[in-house]
């Protein structure tokens, strides 16, 4: 929830990012192995995604490009060391939530982007270029979804209120690089526990006037909590909440925040916050808790996820029910952990039980279909994919889960013709990429295959390695006149870039 936390990510983002090895020329006709882990396709944003030069003489100051740039550099190395909750289901249901709130503010949804962290400390924090990390503890923190909402609107008035650019202006007396090494070193600290490294870095860094940042962060989240009560009301979510959510959280901050300096502490949550918080949701009207069953199920599917491999999920779901929480989301997250356990068949019972109280809710739909799948009953895993299919033609989650049952099936021609139509009018992911080139691979299409595996290099931020698959898909046979365009503009796109890069490293 600190600003502090912001700039400690950007900086860590100078770490080289590890991309996945390069797929080579296949024999014959043997498919090239593709890599397990799925992505995406935004190309002007992925060759935009090199750093800027932050340590340059430039001004302190960030450009919007270059808040961009370091907000996607973030997101890249975030993915590459698995600290990112890679699932479509969870992806969706954040950004359905946070674009509604953002979508209240004058900047707009569009460009917003809101991830799942896989670690249980309960927190969230803003990278620059309106991108929005939510902890998996902090969901299954909250009690209602107005809750996960609040602390998503705080975050999301960070952005809008470009809260980094004015963070990194009343910081113009230390350098670029003062400020990353002390924030990176403190970012290293929060991730490994150790206020050892975080002292180290503190006494390591020069040129910054602690306490005057700190109160400088301390004014920026009372702006933050005041401007993200407004979006959190205007999104018809209740204003209470953020109070609530800032009350309960501020019964961990004290163990939480034990490592941490008290000089770098930017705003802890005290009575009096909460007490604003209260104040302001009183100059709304309020509103009732209407937590949707989304909310309720994204919450459990995050607990069994993340959950360590040794946690009886089974036996903590049926305790749950045995003691009268038997509500959606406990059952969803029931059906699941059966899933984890390997007891598909009963989890096939619990989510169709679901499915038909509940058939408007496409989240039943993947979960009953891959359990169908799990428990060999492949057929009926089809058909009830089918039916989700025609019910949410464009849901990402419904089409990538089928897409997968598919080529489970051996039906992958029909999995990548499916992706493809999909993803020529939605955005995919990096994930989603990578399953797109497995299909294709497995549907014979090596030019295919070896394009998207450059498409998901240009995703990684390797842009050497994206030409180098590009020209290997060129050199696939059959190979139509479409393919070979696209394949070819594509590599030119991104050669020109580097040497324009290039030119300007030079210069």
């Amino acid at each position: 929830m600190r600003l502090l936390v912001w700039i400690v990510l950007a900086a860590f983002m100078n770490a080289a990012v590890a991309a996945p090895a390069v797929l080579t020329p296949p024999a014959a006709a043997v498919p090239p192995p593709l890599p397990p882990i799925p992505l995406t396709t935004d190309l002007p944003s992925a060759i935009d995604s090199q750093l800027p030069a932050l340590g340059s003489a430039a001004s302190v100051a960030l450009t919007p490009r270059e808040e961009y740039q370091i907000g996607y550099s973030m997101t890249l190395q975030m993915r590459a060391q698995h600290q990112l909750l890679d699932d479509p289901e969870v992806e969706e249901y954040l950004n359905e939530v946070g674009k509604r709130l953002a979508a209240q503010s004058d900047k707009g949804a569009a460009q917003f982007h809101y991830y799942c962290v896989n670690t249980p400390v309960v927190n969230s924090f803003a990278a620059p270029g309106d991108f929005v990390f939510i902890n998996s503890g902090l969901i299954t923190f909250t009690h209602t979804e107005s809750e996960l909402a609040a602390v998503m609107a705080h975050e999301t008035a960070h952005e809008t209120q470009n809260h980094i650019a004015r963070k990194l202006l009343n910081a113009h007396k230390a350098s670029i690089e003062s400020l990353a090494a002390m924030l990176g070193t403190i970012l290293l600290g929060a991730a490994s526990g150790s206020g050892q490294a975080i002292e180290g870095g503190v006494v390591a860094s020069q040129g910054l006037a602690a306490q005057e940042q700190i109160d400088y962060s301390r004014s920026v989240e009372e702006e933050a909590d005041r401007v993200g009560i407004e979006y959190l009301a205007a999104a018809g979510f209740d204003p209470e909440a953020m109070a609530d959510i800032f009350q309960k959280m501020m019964r961990l901050e004290g163990i939480q925040d034990s490592w941490v300096p008290a000089v770098l502490i930017g705003h802890p949550i005290t009575v009096d916050r909460v007490a604003q918080a209260r104040a302001r949701a009183a100059q709304f009207p309020p509103a009732p808790n209407t937590s949707s069953p989304d909310y309720y199920i994204i919450r459990e599917r995050v607990r069994v996820l993340t959950a360590p491999s040794s946690e009886n999920l089974v036996r903590y779901y049926t305790g749950r029910i045995a003691r009268g929480h038997d509500g959606i989301g406990i059952e969803y997250g029931y059906g699941l952990a059966l899933m984890r356990a390997g007891d598909a068949h009963r989890s096939v019972r619990v989510f169709a039980k679901l499915l038909a109280a509940h058939p408007d809710l496409h989240l039943l739909y993947t979960a009953l279909g891959q359990a169908q799948a799990q428990a060999g009953e492949m057929h009926q895993a089809l058909a009830t994919f089918a039916i989700a299919k025609r019910l949410f033609p464009l849901n990402v989650p419904v089409t990538v889960r089928y897409a997968q049952t598919l080529m489970l099936d051996h039906k992958a021609a029909q999995a990548h013709r499916m992706l493809l139509n999909l993803f020529n009018l939605v955005d995919p992911t990096p994930r989603e990429i990578a399953l797109t080139a497995r299909a294709a691979s497995a549907a014979g299409d090596l030019g295919d295959a070896y394009y998207y595996m450059g498409e998901y290099q240009l995703r990684q931020g390797n842009l050497p390695l994206a030409i180098k698959q590009y020209q290997i898909a060129l050199t696939m046979p059959n190979l139509n006149y479409v393919q070979r365009q696209r394949i070819s503009a594509r590599m030119k796109e991104v050669k020109d870039y580097l040497e324009r890069a290039e030119a300007r490293h030079r210069s």
